[in-house]
């Protein structure tokens, strides 16, 4: 029996980058697994409750938080039977088989704290997801509480048997941190790429059969790094030059860094510009939005993997992206426009190309479509291979 450590997942229906590799895993890991959660109010690890159970299948919707939710009555639950001394009575406490564990999110503060107490219950190797370092590289593009927090994040992670890193470039950049501080026998790091969802049927198909006035896609939370503010200005100098196109925009905001961009989607609409913002949506809507798309933009600066490019190139749409870094490695095999810089200027000469010539886009959704990808079955089992490989420190 693996353990899997679901403590933020299990408390929101968002579905962020993390949120989505935590429950693809769980899907994946079925009846070989039993997730589990930290409780601050109970103050240790225990099995999920049934609306803890809820959340991990919940599709979310366009009010969802990003932040942990807790009831007030799974509060005063825990502080309850933690008072009466029942930490770790039935039905909440852990299996005792347990021969694994996998940590998948970007733990807390509290997490972190508590793991050494956890592992004490678990009698085979632990490994962790590590997804970026985006918050030591761009710091000024990242909320400051995770700013804050990474130093003591990556130094926790050493306590671990092994790190599955969801790039090359996110491997080496965990690797060569730790050479800078000097660490001596750090745990292994390999990289172990993430999976797409299995399209249903028929989802990617053939280009729309009007490309006159194109749908252009861009899925990703509206933050800081996305770089949104840049696409923007790219779109509006297209419009302004005459071209012909819609804009439709997918992500949640996240406030500490969202507001230029959404000034500005909001003065483009007010403008009369063709600019849609949906906000988060559920993956109904986002396989249509996908399918009723020409192309799609990534405009984002910097990524640790970027799932919405391979989703767009799985769903035989074109993308145009960053060619550095772990985005370079998904566009590398065809579909993409890599660009060396994602400042306006390059975006607005690359989509200004793509809208300019029709064939161009049919061309690279060949490419995108003749290329395959691993599924999240297959990335959990590569998890889970890998686990069995590793010894317990």
């Amino acid at each position: 029996m693996i353990l899997l450590d679901l403590s933020h997942t299990s408390h929101t229906q968002a579905r962020t980058g993390i949120q989505r590799v935590a429950r693809s895993l769980h899907a994946g890991l079925g009846a070989t697994a039993e997730v589990i959660t930290h409780d601050p109010y109970l103050r240790t690890w225990r099995r999920l409750a049934p609306w803890e159970r809820e959340n991990l299948t919940a599709n979310g919707s366009a009010a969802v938080k990003r932040g942990a939710q807790w009831p007030w009555s799974a509060r005063f639950t825990g502080k309850w039977r933690r008072k009466l001394g029942w930490g770790s009575a039935l039905p909440l406490r852990l299996p005792e088989d347990a021969t694994g564990l996998i940590v998948p999110e970007f733990f807390s503060p509290a997490v972190g704290l508590a793991l050494p107490e956890l592992r004490r219950q678990v009698r085979g190797p632990a490994i962790a997801v590590f997804h970026d370092a985006i918050a030591l590289r761009l710091p000024e593009l990242t909320p400051s509480k995770t700013v804050g927090r990474y130093p003591g994040y990556l130094q926790e992670l050493l306590q671990f048997d092994g790190i599955a890193a969801t790039t090359d470039d996110t491997r080496d950049t965990l690797v060569d941190y730790w050479k800078w501080l000097g660490v001596e026998d750090p745990p292994p790091v390999v990289a172990i790429r993430l999976g797409v969802d299995s399209l249903p049927t028929g989802l990617a198909a053939p280009l729309p059969g009007d490309l006159r006035e194109p749908v252009i896609l861009a899925v990703g939370s509206i933050e800081g790094r996305k770089n949104h503010a840049a696409l923007l200005e790219a779109a509006e100098s297209l419009w302004a030059a005459g071209r012909k196109f819609r804009l439709h925009l997918i992500g949640s905001a996240v406030p500490e860094t969202a507001a230029p961009a959404l000034a500005r989607i909001k003065a483009l609409q007010a403008a009369g510009r063709p600019l849609r913002y949906d906000g988060p949506v559920d993956d109904a809507a986002l396989h249509a939005a996908y399918a009723g798309s020409a192309f799609t933009v990534y405009p984002s600066v910097m990524e640790g993997f970027g799932i919405p490019v391979i989703e767009s190139l799985a769903h035989g749409r074109p993308c145009v992206c960053s060619g550095r870094g772990a985005l370079g490695e998904s566009a590398r095999g065809g579909g993409c426009v890599p660009l060396d810089s994602v400042d306006a200027a390059s975006l607005a000469t690359a989509i200004g190309a793509l809208l300019a010539t029709p064939t161009k886009i049919a061309a690279l959704a060949e490419e995108a479509r003749q290329r395959t990808f691993p599924t999240w079955a297959d990335y959990t089992r590569g998890i889970t291979d890998w686990l069995g490989t590793l010894s317990r420190k």
